[in-house]
């Protein structure tokens, strides 16, 4: 059954409730493949299969820039689709076949060390940024269509970022107490890939399924050519400002999320802490999220962003303070930057859907794949860019690699440079942030009065 296209424009029906809730299932894939390689990649290939810091920086950083080129493309050929299903819909279910099994090869630890092994990474990454995005582009895009109405688009969202919660929360969890179960085994991290990539299958699949009830009321069009879309993102300067503040704190999240599992294993004294630490990190996210949606309310979406963008910093700025075994600041330090991370993870999406229609609004013409793509292209280098930047202050610090059969002692510095990168680096970048979302604030009063 395909999506049928609405012709008529009285008041838009509210979507059915299966289309609400099976669109969230989508975010099961966006935040765990946000979340699992972020958060563990990188230290799968330092000390499980003794990739040097550098080196396994670039294998976890090039593929995922891939994006950067790839997301666009994607979102023009989904433009352009006539295939049966609508122009969306096929695009999800390619995604939905190829990210599982991509994953779990991702993370099948063959009998390789040291370079080799990146290589194989790096490749397999690849194949799975590429498989994301043929499904991520394509989701973001959807709700624009679905309905003109904003309320019942925030409704949508709603549940999108609900499941976004659960899928940050479970994934954050479940990869790492699986991965150390047997002691940073090969074995172990084969299973974790297997069981993260079932989550994903379950949400994208699901995704696919439950959308073909979906109507389509509006088809928006990308521009033909990365050009011609930076081109368009130049011309609207709140969209310019947006992304560049979220593409800072998605590299300051991202930082954070590849260091998460240095800091437990050599700053609080056990791997095995990474599961608790993460669970203070994203765990207020389902408690507090719904609250900054009321103080958006409130307030104004504006404010309530400088509020957790302000939140975020103090709470990094804390975390360079824990010190050798300091657990309970380190504690405390998290899960300030967890509480926060909830409103940075649902404010920003509420403001670009509102650019977005002003950019309607203004110029009568709907761009919403073009700036969904790019959105989805910069906060996914944001993210990769995230686990290279800790990479490289490993490597500076002198971070000396191993596999799971022999451990190594680190050097003082390199001890150091695992609590800066957890908190100094993503505090510099937060501060960067708040000056974009200033200039933000100041290019919605410069915008011309939208025609009624």
């Amino acid at each position: 059954m395909s999506a049928d296209v609405r012709t008529d424009w009285g008041p838009a029906p509210q979507l059915p409730r299966r289309v609400r809730i099976g669109y969230g299932l989508g975010s099961l894939c966006t935040g765990t493949f946000a979340t699992v390689p972020g958060l563990i990649l990188l230290y799968y290939l330092t000390n499980v299969l003794a990739v040097p810091a550098a080196v396994a920086g670039a294998a976890v950083f090039l593929p995922k820039a891939w994006d950067v080129l790839i997301n666009p493309l994607v979102g023009a050929l989904s433009d352009r689709s006539r295939l049966r299903g609508g122009p969306r819909r096929p695009f999800l279910l390619i995604g939905a076949c190829t990210l599982p099994p991509f994953f779990a090869l991702l993370f099948a630890a063959p009998p390789l060390r040291g370079a080799a092994a990146a290589g194989y990474v790096a490749v397999l990454f690849l194949l799975a940024a590429t498989a994301y995005a043929v499904f991520q582009v394509p989701y973001v895009t959807m709700p624009a269509e679905m309905t003109e109405d904003p309320a019942e688009r925030g409704r949508v969202l709603a549940w999108r970022v609900a499941f976004l919660g659960v899928a940050i929360l479970l994934s954050g969890a479940l990869a790492p107490a699986i991965a150390h179960a047997d002691g940073d085994t090969a074995a172990s991290y084969r299973l974790m890939g297997i069981a993260v990539a079932v989550l994903l299958a379950l949400g994208m699949s699901g995704a696919w399924f439950t959308t073909r009830w979906a109507p389509t009321v509006a088809r928006s069009e990308a521009e033909p050519s990365l050009r011609a879309q930076l081109a368009a993102a130049r011309s609207n300067r709140p969209f310019l400002f947006l992304a560049g503040m979220w593409s800072l704190q998605a590299l300051a999240i991202g930082v954070m999320l590849a260091g998460v599992q240095y800091f437990a294993t050599y700053t609080l004294g056990s791997a095995n802490a990474v599961t608790p630490l993460f669970a203070c990190m994203i765990g207020p996210l389902v408690l507090f999220m719904p609250l900054w949606n009321r103080l958006a309310r409130l307030r104004g979406t504006t404010c309530a962003q400088w509020c957790a963008s302000l939140l975020y910093l103090a709470g990094a700025v804390v975390l360079a303070f824990t010190r050798q075994g300091g657990t309970a600041l380190g504690y405390t330090a998290v899960v300030v930057v967890g509480i926060a991370y909830a409103g940075l993870q649902l404010l920003p999406l509420t403001m670009l859907a509102d650019t977005l229609a002003a950019d309607v609004a203004r110029t009568g013409r709907r761009r919403a794949a073009t700036f969904t793509g790019l959105w989805t292209a910069a906060e996914t280098l944001a993210f990769a860019l995230g686990a290279g930047a800790f990479a490289l202050v490993l490597a500076v610090t002198g971070f000396r690699a191993s596999d799971a059969d022999h451990r190594v002692d680190q050097p003082d510095m390199a001890l150091a440079g695992i609590t800066a990168g957890m908190s100094v680096l993503p505090a510099v970048l937060a501060v960067a942030s708040l000056w974009l979302l200033h200039r933000y604030s100041d290019s919605l009063k410069e915008e011309p009065a939208h025609a009624d």
